[in-house]
């Protein structure tokens, strides 16, 4: 019998007033054993006892089966390759002959998960002493195109003073010009970097156990910092990059930037990290400028020799005056067809050398079997072979379509043709970016015309 306020009310007053037991039962309709349980008020209606019933299928057995299931989830770290409530129930019948429901089971194991949530350590870090790295990607229109990003974060742990870079690719080339480039604009390198198990930064192993790939080693013994590793999905151990991540896609690239390059996208993000030091972070007794002005005195000093970042291999350039790197073709000049050189491939650009001189620069490419011709560097032999002028795929790639249709008609000798290129490069270099096609300046043209047929 459900017993309400009133109720109770009524049977301590009476009973307090010397009315027995018997008698309020009698007059209230209510049995004499629930009058007896309420009148001294060692027992309350508005609180109920939970009926501890034992379930006959949940053996201990049983739920130690479970246990060790999601201990073992545990050690193994894999958040998307872990038992469901649905897997442990199938084991338990196939291993055990379980007879019970499935929902019993699953209702255990959401027990058994809360009974035992993650916790983790609040950390304090000196100035100095380290730096959190991660890595993330964002959506960027760079010249109109829509293009993937990589986001390179950094957050030194004292301050929280960011630093974000953003890259075509997450490659071992961007990831040590990332540092290289974040040390220079932090002023200084710290004692430690912490990182996860990036094969950009690993070669094998994990956590403690991780081996440093050649360059990130020769990078930390150039800056003098230690580097360590978290161990398989622990984000929470470097959880301030990790928010730092987020922070950027959703603070930064919102609305999604729009801009003319690469470098302008950087400018915009160093530009917030900056404006971010007037932050006051919770839990820290200062700005995060004010703070980070008294952690660089703490800083290790930068060394005099900056560390070369460049991928460095050796290719013959072939008989089209091209050298291949990865899989991408890039124009160098004919003179040197035959030459064994030297090619330094940086994040965002290649750069070719022979015998010590730099002979060729192009931007790298990010595609696959791409040929990247600079119209220039096939000028001489072009002025040679007239004939194959307007089939030349340096000229197609480099020239607008218009263009050679307007010389073609007016049946423009190619050697004025070339003596305008040459003029053109001299003074303004107009056709020199290879990958994106710049309009001609017709103007000059027209003038150059007009002289030959006044002679």
């Amino acid at each position: 019998m459900v017993i309400t306020m009133k109720d109770y009310d009524e049977i301590r007053k009476r009973y307090l007033e010397g009315e027995s037991q018997r008698h309020i039962a009698q007059t209230l309709g209510i049995s004499r054993n629930t009058v007896a349980k309420y009148c001294e008020g060692a027992a309350v209606p508005w609180v109920r006892k939970t009926p501890d019933r034992k379930s006959t299928v949940l053996t201990d057995e049983t739920i130690a089966f479970i246990q060790a299931c999601l201990s073992e989830d545990e050690g193994e770290g894999l958040k998307k390759q872990c038992h469901t409530a649905k897997r442990i129930f199938d084991r338990l019948v196939e291993e055990t002959n379980f007879s019970g429901g499935e929902s019993t089971i699953r209702a255990k194991v959401r027990e058994l998960k809360r009974l035992s949530p993650p916790a983790f350590l609040p950390l304090l870090f000196d100035p100095g002493e380290a730096l959190q790295v991660d890595w993330g990607e964002a959506i960027a229109y760079l010249s109109g195109i829509r293009t993937k990003v990589s986001l390179f974060c950094a957050r030194l742990c004292y301050s929280c003073r960011p630093v974000v870079f953003a890259y075509h690719r997450q490659n071992e080339e961007s990831f040590l010009d990332a540092f290289v480039r974040t040390f220079l604009e932090l002023g200084g390198a710290p004692t430690k970097v912490i990182f996860d198990n990036g094969k950009v930064a690993v070669k094998e192993g994990f956590g403690s156990h991780a081996m440093k790939q050649a360059g990130y080693t020769a990078l930390s013994a150039h800056y003098g910092f230690d580097a360590i590793f978290c161990n398989p999905s622990e984000g929470h151990e470097k959880g301030l990059v990790e928010g730092l991540v987020g922070w950027s896609r959703r603070n930064i690239l919102v609305p999604v930037p729009r801009v003319e390059s690469l470098r302008e996208l950087n400018t915009m993000l160093s530009d917030r990290c900056k404006k971010y030091e007037n932050h006051v972070v919770r839990g820290k007794p200062d700005s995060v400028g004010a703070m980070f002005l008294s952690e660089q005195d703490a800083l290790r000093p930068l060394p005099k020799y900056i560390f070369e970042v460049a991928k460095c291999v050796s290719a013959r350039v072939n008989a089209f005056s091209t050298v291949r790197f990865r899989t991408n073709d890039y124009s160098v000049p004919v003179k040197y067809v035959g030459r064994h050189v030297g090619i330094k491939a940086y994040p965002e650009r290649i750069e070719v050398f022979c015998e010590g001189e730099r002979i060729a620069e192009h931007e790298r490419s990010f595609g696959t079997h791409q040929r990247i011709y600079r119209l220039e560097d096939y000028l001489p032999l072009l002025e040679t072979r007239g004939r194959a002028f307007f089939n030349a795929a340096p000229v197609r790639q480099n020239i607008p379509p218009e263009v050679l249709a307007r010389w073609k008609e007016e049946r423009t000798d190619h050697k004025t043709i070339i003596s305008f290129l040459k003029t053109q490069y001299e003074k303004t270099s107009v056709i020199k970016d290879p990958v994106r096609i710049r309009p001609v300046d017709l103007h000059e043209y027209d003038k150059l015309k007009e002289t030959a047929h006044a002679n």
